[in-house]
C-alpha cells in the first residue's frame, strides 16, 4: 500500500457512504410526508376497515344488534335467493341506476360544453348548475315533497293552470321511482358537469383547430377530436355515478320511505329497514356485503372494459 492511499475497508466504506447519502435525502420526504398523513390515515382506516370487519363476523349470525346472536354460517345470504321483497329491490334498484347513470352522461356532457364558452356571466351560470350539488338530502327532500305534492305542489299548480290533470309524482306507485330519478338528475348533475368542464379545459385547442383547417364541421371535430379526450373522465362520471345509485337512501328515506306500496324501496334502503327497523341486523349485513361485491364487480369490469378501449383507440 502506497503512502497516501487509504486501506481498501476504509474505501469501501466511504463509497458506500457516499451512495447511502442521496438515497437518505430521497427518502426524508416520503417519510415527513407520511408523518404528517399517518394520524388520519388510522383514523379513516381505523372507522372504515373496523366496522367492514365486524359487518362481515355479523352477517355470519342470526343478531338483532343487542345480543351476540346465533353463529348460522351462510343461512343469511341463502336466504337472500329466496326473498321476493330483495328481489323487487334490486329490480327497483336496477331501474334506477339504468336511468339515472346514463341522464347524468347526457346531461353532463352538453351543459359542461354550454359552460365551456366565453360568455358573460359564466361564473354565475356554472355557479347555479352547482349549488344543487352542495345541497344536503334532507333539504332537496323536503322541497321535492313541497314542490310535487299532488295537492299543493308548485308543479301542479302550473300543470291545473294549463288545463291538464294533476300528477301523483312521489305519491303514485307509477311515478314515484321515475320521479326520484329526475330529483336525482337535477340535485347531482353538477358533479358531472364539473367534472366535464375541467377535462374540457385539458383539451388541446390545437386539435380542434387543426380539425377544423381539414374540413371538418364543429359536430365532426367534436365527435372525432374532442369526444375521445373526454374518455377518462366519463369512465370516471359512470362508476362514480354507478356506486352512486347502486347506495341510494338518503333521498328515498328523506321522501318515500320507500313508499307507495313499496315501489321506491331500494337495496340500502331495504337492508335499513332488516337491521334497524327489524332487527334483523345479521340479514342487513348479509345484504350489504352482497351489494358490496356486486358493486365491486360492476367496476372492475367498467374499468376493465375501458382500459382496452383505450388502449385499442391509442394502437
Amino acid at each position: 500500500m502506497t503512502v497516501g492511499t487509504a486501506p481498501p475497508r476504509l474505501a469501501r466504506t466511504a463509497r458506500t457512504a457516499k451512495r447511502k447519502g442521496p438515497a437518505r435525502r430521497r427518502l426524508m420526504p416520503h417519510l415527513v410526508g407520511w408523518g404528517f398523513v399517518a394520524p388520519a390515515t388510522l383514523v379513516v382506516v381505523g372507522l372504515a376497515l373496523f366496522p367492514a370487519i365486524w359487518a362481515l363476523w355479523l352477517s355470519l349470525h342470526d343478531s338483532d344488534l343487542i345480543s351476540s346472536g346465533e353463529f348460522v354460517g351462510l343461512d343469511n345470504y341463502r336466504e337472500m335467493v329466496h326473498d321476493p321483497a330483495l328481489r323487487d329491490a334490486a329490480w327497483h334498484t336496477v331501474v334506477y341506476t339504468v336511468l339515472y347513470v346514463p341522464g347524468s352522461v347526457l346531461i353532463g356532457l352538453p351543459l359542461a360544453v354550454a359552460l365551456n364558452q366565453r360568455i358573460r356571466g359564466i361564473g354565475i351560470y356554472r355557479t347555479c348548475v352547482f349549488v344543487p350539488y352542495v345541497t344536503s338530502a334532507a333539504a332537496v327532500g323536503i322541497l321535492s315533497n313541497f314542490v310535487l305534492d299532488p295537492e299543493f305542489g308548485i308543479v301542479n299548480g302550473g300543470v291545473k293552470a294549463l288545463g291538464l290533470s294533476r300528477a301523483g309524482f312521489l305519491q303514485d306507485p307509477d311515478q314515484a321511482l321515475y320521479t326520484l330519478v329526475a330529483v336525482s338528475l337535477w340535485w347531482s348533475v353538477g358533479l358531472p358537469v364539473v367534472v366535464y368542464l375541467a377535462a374540457l379545459q385539458d383539451v388541446p385547442r390545437e386539435l380542434q383547430e387543426a380539425a377544423l383547417v381539414d374540413g371538418a364541421n364543429p359536430w365532426q371535430a367534436f365527435r372525432n377530436v374532442t369526444l375521445p379526450q373526454l374518455r377518462p373522465a366519463t369512465t370516471f362520471v359512470v362508476i362514480w355515478q354507478m356506486i352512486t345509485a347502486l347506495q341510494l337512501f338518503d333521498l328515498v328515506y328523506t321522501t318515500t320511505k320507500g313508499q307507495p306500496l313499496d315501489s321506491t324501496s331500494v337495496i340500502v334502503y331495504y337492508l335499513y329497514e332488516q337491521a334497524f327497523k327489524q332487527f334483523n341486523a345479521g340479514y342487513g349485513a348479509a345484504v350489504a356485503y352482497a351489494l358490496f361485491v356486486v358493486t365491486l364487480v360492476v367496476s372492475a369490469l367498467m374499468l376493465r372494459r375501458s382500459a382496452g378501449g383505450a388502449a385499442g383507440a391509442r394502437s
